[in-house]
């Protein structure tokens, strides 16, 4: 995956299209392959309507990836979905695009959204919310155009500030656009002063007023005016306009440098007058003309404006002059991707006032590696659907169940099969309001697989006592059926325990399922997603009192399982104690299996870090772990906890999960030679999404051993 920054604005018109500018430049410096993505656009596409920032930066740096590809969701689409309560469904959206993206790149830049009028509500928390599930690195963007003096200026950027702060992001970079020259010092100062010693770099750029303005390019293409004269000087700023109703001696003592002339296109004095005054050396130079009413000069006028060297930009609409001038006022100049006179301008303004090897050592230094619950889960979902696999589903008659197969089909995860009563699964989905036209229903007596499932599990136990007619009997329980149609092949893997205990789930699994090549134990991994990372806690689930042999197993197993998922393995063996201090059965239990995980690691998994036994703290706290174990390449950076037995691993987890607002995925089975995951009975939907795709994910591995 990528490493990312988001580049987020306190208001519109702050000039942040610029700063996106200036970033990629620094970036493609510097790193190899850099994507832009935004994850809202305003834009309308249904009138063939482009997000101008995302063409100028795909043009300006030659982008591979598609325009479609660089973007979460339009404005439009997004307030839908929020209006309807679905920010769950919004968000990961936002960040399904942003991974597929960033599957592509090294470095990936995301420009937030600025709006205005009624929908700029929402603009600042839906970028933090954001920010916060990408994990992304900040640069701040305040504009200084609107503020009132630099008390005010500083003022609002601190309240956006601790808003960031508050939420715990990284803010590398605060960049105050568009300030006044004359308050340029002073904000400095006052920013620093804030400062107060933070590790955070700050920056001022000076307002450039032919940055802030429109070229007459823009005005004629947002106006959709025609180009009657002048089209190679379209790039010409406009500074201001006035209207020309007035005699000439009138207009002409009102015409400044930049001005562009709102006339209507009857009034051939106008235009011949304002064309001489710029070929006079007297005069300042006007941007530009726009002729209103629909009306165009004669024939006779036309051919004198031919006459003309080097012509000022001419351009015609149909509305009358005063709703021509409304329109022009209400413009938003951007920098687009044909205006090269206006993009170098913004680069050097950037790269003068923002120290770029400063900046670009603190983004690239500052690089992330943290791993947030919703991108993880993301993560998983887009991994799952890379190879789709097919999932079986005992408990088709339960709602939550029924749900969550909605989603993976919808979002094109796994292929499923619900088993259960079909008329009554078919009635509950009815009944939802599902669509699960993808999915399907099968009822196992009344499978054509019914018979052989019999006879196969019959063959496998017999030895065990079991006859045919108790084969029949089993096989109707909807786990063991689940279980043997993935030992025949019919399905990828099971998720079950919603409705049905652990034993009940993994039972069958146990009894023909078996354990895999070199595992003698079944035994079990958490995923506990925190804000900033996700650990593997194994095992919390299934072994009550491990011995040290079945430890070290449990320990190689959680650091395979935790590396397929994503996570660096860095192994720590938990127990009361840290190092040679501590004596005790317990403590010597954890020493000796620690020791055996090592040996096997040499054999098995080479490269592999494994500390212990170690306690928790020392584990998990690089400031614990210099004191209790300073020479340690675990302690302080673990990422896989193996705890002592099953009580401690429970009660450990529960108290992180309720204490720290963790979101724990599983627990995940690992050491069978075909994936089945047991749920909570108290699961939610989410939940069971993202069980259901790590057996996917599981069943991939399985199928490239």
């Amino acid at each position: 995956m990528s490493n990312t920054l988001y580049v987020a604005a306190t208001e519109p018109r702050s000039g942040k299209s610029a700063v996106s500018l200036g970033l990629m430049e620094l970036l493609t410096r510097n790193i190899k392959k850099v994507a832009f993505f935004r994850p809202l656009i305003d834009v309308d596409h249904s009138r063939r309507e482009l997000d101008n920032t995302i063409n100028l930066i795909r043009s300006q740096y030659s982008l591979e990836t598609e325009y479609e590809e660089m973007y979460g969701f339009t404005v439009t689409e997004a307030s839908q979905l929020l209006a309807m309560g679905r920010q769950t469904e919004f968000i990961e959206g936002v960040m399904a695009k942003f991974q597929a993206l960033g599957e592509k790149a090294d470095f990936v830049l995301c420009e937030g959204v600025e709006l205005e009028g009624a929908t700029a509500s929402f603009d600042f928390d839906i970028n933090v919310d954001i920010i916060t599930n990408l994990g992304c690195p900040v640069v701040l963007v305040a504009g200084g155009r609107r503020a009132k003096g630099p008390d005010d200026l500083v003022r609002s950027i601190k309240v956006y500030h601790e808003s960031l702060v508050e939420r715990k992001c990284d803010i590398v970079a605060t960049i105050v656009n568009r300030v006044n020259p004359d308050d340029l010092e002073t904000v400095e100062k006052r920013l620093v002063e804030r400062k107060a010693g933070r590790d955070e770099l700050l920056y001022v750029i000076p307002n450039n007023e032919n940055l802030g303005n429109p070229s007459v390019g823009e005005v004629a293409r947002l106006l959709k005016a025609e180009i009657l004269y002048g089209g190679k000087n379209l790039t010409r700023h406009v500074r201001s306009f006035t209207i020309a109703a007035m005699q000439l001696r009138n207009l002409l003592e009102r015409i400044e440098y930049g001005t562009l002339i709102i006339t209507p296109g009857d009034r051939s004095d106008v235009v011949l007058a304002c064309l001489a005054a710029v070929q006079s050396m007297t005069m300042p130079n006007i941007s530009g003309i726009m002729l209103t009413g629909g009306l165009v000069p004669e024939s006779p006028v036309q051919k004198v404006i031919e006459g003309f060297q080097d012509l000022v930009p001419i351009i015609a609409v149909g509305e009358n002059t005063y709703q021509a001038a409304i329109r022009v006022e209400n413009i938003h100049a951007s920098i687009t991707p044909d205006n090269t006179r206006k993009i170098v301008q913004a680069l050097a303004v950037f790269e003068r006032h923002v120290n770029m090897e400063e900046l670009g050592e603190k983004i690239i230094k500052t690089r992330t590696t943290t791993v947030t619950p919703k991108m993880f889960e993301s993560r998983l979902l887009q991994r799952a659907k890379i190879r789709k696999q097919h999932i079986v589903l005992p408990e088709g008659e339960n709602d939550r169940i029924l749900k969550a197969a909605e989603i993976l089909l919808r979002r094109d995860v796994v292929d499923v099969t619900l088993l259960g009563r079909e008329e009554k699964v078919k009635k509950r989905i009815a009944s939802l309001g599902l669509h699960l036209e993808k999915a399907t229903v099968i009822e196992p007596k009344k499978s054509l697989w019914f018979e052989d499932y019999a006879r196969t599990y019959y063959n496998l136990r017999k030895d065990k006592g079991i006859t045919l007619e108790n084969s029949r009997d089993i096989m109707n329980n909807l786990n063991y059926f689940g279980t043997m149609m993935i030992y025949k092949g019919h399905a990828d893997g099971m998720v079950s325990g919603a409705s049905h205990t652990t034993a009940e789930t993994i039972r069958p699994a146990f009894q023909f399922i078996k354990t895999s090549p070199g595992c003698s134990i079944v035994s079990s991994v958490l995923l506990m997603c925190l804000n900033d990372r996700v650990l593997a806690y194994g095992d919390c689930a299934i072994n009550p009192d491990p011995t040290a042999e079945e430890l070290a197993e449990i320990a190689l197993s959680s650091a395979q399982t935790a590396e397929l998922f994503g996570i660096v393995p860095r192994v720590a063996m938990l127990s009361y104690s840290s190092g040679s201090s501590g004596k005790g059965r317990q403590v010597d239990k954890v020493r000796k299996a620690t020791e055996l995980a090592q040996e096997k690691a040499l054999e098995f998994y080479p490269g592999l870090e494994i500390e212990g036994p170690i306690q928790y703290d020392a584990a998990v706290d690089p400031e614990v772990a210099r004191t209790k174990m300073p020479d340690s390449k675990v302690a302080g950076r673990a990422t896989v906890f193996v705890f002592p037995d099953l009580n401690t691993g429970n009660n450990t987890y529960k108290a992180v999960q309720r204490s720290a607002g963790a979101v724990v995925i599983g627990p995940i089975l690992q050491g069978l030679r075909k994936p089945v995951n047991d749920l909570s009975r108290g699961c939610l939907v989410p939940d069971i999404v993202n069980t259901v795709a790590i057996t996917a994910i599981q069943a991939q591995a399985e199928k490239n051993v």
